[in-house]
């Protein structure tokens, strides 16, 4: 296990620094193709092995000299966000990543371990983690390649600093290695920085004024997460005498409680929950592939994952209580927020954060029915996510634009893109695909927890995504009479990754009673010690394949339709003289105008400026309160 710790956690950081010194898109292109297709190998073997066998590994019991190199490096992290900071004249960064540097450092030299302890354990949680990391991260970056070509090729007015940008991409994805397999939680909290960090510097990549903004805002965000998490493992260490994430979990008390709280404020500032979400909103200056990143397989994944490690904690106590409703104000609020948008990178912004909310929720109720639905959402909704992300950008660097608007007859336009968009849309919103089948579960927990409250939001905050995301699939779909296809300049690596995702949805969606049966309900009887048999009977599985096939038959009926019954068009009535295309008219003073659609997006009953506020101040107030609690139980 040591080497196989060593080699997903270092080979991404050697890749990284290859491609420090690779200057040429020939050289970046072969780099990042062959180490992509090295770590996406090792991770199927790795994850399948452990997934399959269920074998639980365990390594590293005494590492004194290691952790005395990642307590240097984190001094160093120190160092660079406070010159960073400095200069741009951010203290308040400086104060929080002193203090919690500070905080480690002094728990590791004032009470290290006297026993021997795993710091690293590889289970099927963390086995399912690295595949979301490996295959939907690597696939990221082999879309970055070609992207981040055109990207500059478009964008002259920013510098081209891709020797900086591809090895901070390894970087993340070595960190993100390092955390999902790492037992020990000084060492979580050691990549956990560096995921902060390194979101941070991607955020900033443009230097824009609104980049070097939105980039400390995600880093102060984090970096609040990051003393809650340093304080909460000073509470284990001094207080409960436990080092690792596992053993915390098996802790009882109102101690163990408020450290579980602590870390779940981590988890919510990590996973962009409110009132932290402004921090991933704010992601989308950068480049699409930091974009589908952050939002898709890293790190708001990294948030969610901790929370679903807490989730047998947090049953029926004040963390649960922060955490489920902290998730379920977020996914109701942000559903509502997205309706408001034609951005298409804010839509999926909001979309993130909201099913974001849902997977916390799931992990707030503490029970096994709860868990199994928040692991089925944070694999669909990366895989799902991720292929979004991309066809938007590759949209964007083809036509100009990613306004949803401007995707009318995106079918006629650019018929691939268009596909690829079709097939992560009705993933993330029509049964039988996973994310439905997941909220179906999510809503059965909600129930079984007797959480009136989660009940409501689910199910409001389910039903307005239906008008962000119906709304998109018909402008992409909708057949526009006269318009000629573009020339599509997507690249051939850029292919490749979109329609690994488009295969890997169809997939999951037919195979995921399988993954279910063989990985998540094992995974859940070693978090909780049981299993609800009846999370999905052979009944469900039946019905939900039928829908698969007829949602499949449909389009190829469709096609014969078509062709046995012709589409002849019919001339509409306009206040004028129809022009013959059903897209001008001549009005009553003879003037050539022009008929356009546009969707609605009720800003005004429910925009930004007027849930904004009254959300963060709710979601603050729960926090707040609800941790004022755990700390006088403590006390």
């Amino acid at each position: 296990m040591e080497n196989i710790f060593a080699g997903l956690v270092l080979f991404p950081f050697l890749i990284a620094l290859a491609l420090v010194f690779v200057k040429t898109n020939t050289g970046r292109r072969i780099t990042v193709y062959s180490g992509c297709g090295i770590i996406m190998a090792a991770v199927a073997l790795f994850a399948g092995n452990t997934i399959f066998t269920g074998t639980t590994r365990t390594a590293f019991p005494s590492t004194h000299a290691i952790d005395m190199v990642m307590l240097c490096a984190e001094f160093a992290i120190m160092i660079l966000v406070v010159v960073l900071s400095t200069k741009h004249k951010k203290h308040y960064c400086s104060l929080l990543s002193i203090a919690q540097t500070l905080l480690i450092a002094y728990i590791e030299l004032t009470k290290p371990l006297h026993e021997p302890v795993a710091h690293v354990v590889s289970d099927r949680l963390s086995a399912v983690m690295c595949l979301i990391v490996g295959i939907i991260g690597c696939l990221i970056c082999i879309y970055a390649v070609g992207y981040m070509r055109r990207y500059h090729e478009h964008h002259k007015e920013y510098a081209d600093r891709r020797t900086f940008f591809f090895p901070m991409l390894f970087v993340f994805i070595g960190a993100m290695f390092g955390l999902v397999l790492s037992s020990n939680l000084i060492w979580i909290y050691f990549f956990w920085e560096i995921t902060s960090v390194s979101s941070f510097l991607l955020i900033g990549y443009t230097k824009t004024k609104e980049a070097i903004k939105n980039s400390f805002r995600a880093l102060w965000m984090n970096l609040l997460g990051g003393l809650a998490f340093a304080i909460g493992i000073g509470i284990c260490v001094f207080k409960l005498d436990v080092y690792t994430l596992g053993d915390l979990v098996a802790s009882t008390g109102d101690m163990a409680v408020l450290a579980v709280c602590l870390l779940g404020i981590a988890g919510l500032t990590k996973s962009a929950q409110l009132p932290f979400s402004r921090w991933l909103l704010g992601a989308m200056v950068a480049p699409t592939p930091t974009s589908a990143l952050l939002h898709s397989a890293t790190m708001v994944k990294a948030g969610v994952y901790l929370l679903i490690r807490l989730s047998p904690a947090m049953t029926g106590n004040y963390a649960g209580m922060i955490v489920s409703l902290i998730g379920g104000i977020t996914f109701f609020v942000a559903s509502m927020l997205a309706i408001t948008h034609s951005d298409g990178k804010k839509i999926l912004a909001y979309s993130t954060v909201s099913n974001l909310g849902l997977i916390t929720a799931c992990a707030g109720v503490g029970i096994e029915e709860g868990a199994w639905a928040g692991i089925l959402l944070m694999i669909f909704h990366a895989v799902s996510k991720s292929m979004l992300f991309q066809g938007v950008g590759a949209i964007e660097n083809t036509t100009g634009s990613r306004d949803i608007e401007d995707m009318h007859g995106l079918i006629c336009k650019l018929p691939k893109l268009a596909v690829i968009m079709m097939i992560g849309i009705i993933g993330m919103f029509i049964a039988p695909f996973g994310m439905l089948v997941s909220k179906w579960a999510a809503l059965k927990a909600y129930i079984d927890a007797d959480n009136v409250i989660l009940v409501c939001l689910l199910c409001f905050g389910s039903s307005t995504t239906l008008f962000y995301w119906a709304k998109w699939l018909g402008k992409v779909l909708t057949h526009v009479a006269g318009v000629k296809p573009m020339t599509d300049l997507t690249t051939n690596g850029q292919w490749v990754s979109m329609w690994i995702h488009a295969a890997l949805g169809i997939l999951l969606c037919a195979l995921f009673p399988v993954i279910s049966l063989l990985a998540i309900e094992p995974m859940l009887h070693e978090m909780f010690g049981s299993v609800n048999a009846h999370i999905l009977t052979v009944e469900d599985m039946i019905i939900m394949v039928l829908m698969l096939f007829i949602i499949m038959v449909i389009p190829f009926i469709s096609k014969i339709l078509v062709k046995r019954f012709p589409y002849k068009p019919s001339l509409e009535y306009m206040s004028g003289i129809n022009m013959g295309d059903n897209r001008k008219f001549d009005d009553a003073m003879h003037e050539d105008k022009k008929v356009f659609l546009a969707g609605w997006y009720m800003e005004d009953m429910f925009g930004e400026r007027k849930l904004w506020i009254p959300s963060v101040a709710v979601s603050t107030a729960v926090i707040v309160i609800i941790l004022i609690m755990a700390v006088g139980g403590a006390i």
